[in-house]
């Protein structure tokens, strides 16, 4: 190998350590990766369903890096219009010109476009997705006469909490039937736990506790709690202590106050994480 050869190589060398460096940590469960990837090598759309904080947009980010695609993230509201993700006419400098909007930038640049909880934006905004969507795979641009052709780079990809549907929120028939889904829940204890330490540094005694603590308060969804500890709460949590945060007081703001406003409920939850903790004090960091 000659020094141009060699010195190509080792360039070549540290840009995929590089790539590899950059992507973001996630834990599989199940099969979800080969999925995706599945999915991009077919250009077909996909949907992700799954409670809050469950993972669903670090997965997203995770294969967007490994399959090193631009990754355009787009968090639905209730506000959110079908020009606010193909684009508009803006004026500036006495003239007018069009601003592409963020899904019309993810077809021209082949990139993997995220639609955040997807029935929170208005249902007809949701119809411009239907082009791109089947065998077509275009984005028509009514208001320049364009006719984007996505290329075989661009993905689509949705995702929902199902825990919030109600009758005003939920995905038409017509728009669901158009992708590939996959169901995420919170990971199991082990798993749960090994985020923890990946995340945050902590040993594997306290990642234990606080697993344990969220998965007791998991079991009050829809009692006491309109919604679960998260995996994203427990992060929190760890990274919290692993800080130099006294546990109690780490566990009232990232796995309490967040959770419920009520104060009884508080006061309840409390009395769980100190009894919980009650056998003495924990080391926040691996050694």
């Amino acid at each position: 190998m000659n020094d141009l050869s060699h010195q190509a190589f080792l360039s070549s060398a540290a840009a995929q350590a590089s790539a590899v460096a950059e992507i973001p940590y996630y834990q599989p469960i199940a099969n979800e990766c080969a999925l995706f990837e599945l999915a991009y090598q077919r250009q077909l759309p996909l949907l992700i369903k799954g409670p809050t904080g469950c993972g669903k947009t670090r997965f997203v980010a995770h294969m967007a890096a490994k399959l090193a695609r631009p990754l355009i993230t787009v968090a639905c509201h209730d506000d959110l219009t079908a020009a606010d993700l193909v684009g508009r006419h803006l004026i500036g400098d006495g003239e007018t010109v069009w601003s592409d909007g963020p899904l019309t930038r993810a077809v021209r640049q082949g990139g993997i476009c995220y639609l955040d909880e997807i029935v929170e934006a208005r249902k007809d905004t949701t119809v411009v997705l239907h082009p791109l969507t089947d065998d077509r795979r275009i984005l028509p641009i009514e208001r320049t006469g364009e006719e984007l052709a996505a290329p075989k780079e661009f993905m689509l990809v949705v995702s929902y909490n199902p825990g919030y549907q109600n009758l005003l929120k939920n995905l038409k028939p017509s728009t669901r039937q158009r992708f590939l889904a996959i169901q995420f829940d919170y990971p199991n204890a082990e798993l749960e736990q090994s985020i923890l330490m990946k995340e945050a540094g902590i040993d594997l005694a306290l990642a234990t506790r606080l697993v344990d603590i969220a998965r007791r308060f998991r079991q009050l969804k829809q009692h006491d709690l309109d919604e679960a500890a998260s995996t994203r709460l427990l992060v929190y949590a760890a990274n919290l202590i692993a800080a130099g945060c006294p546990v109690i007081e780490a566990c009232a703001a990232a796995l309490v106050e967040p959770l419920t406003d009520d104060l009884d409920t508080i006061a309840a939850l409390m009395e769980v994480i100190k009894l919980h903790f009650s056998s003495g004090k924990l080391p926040g960091k691996s050694p």
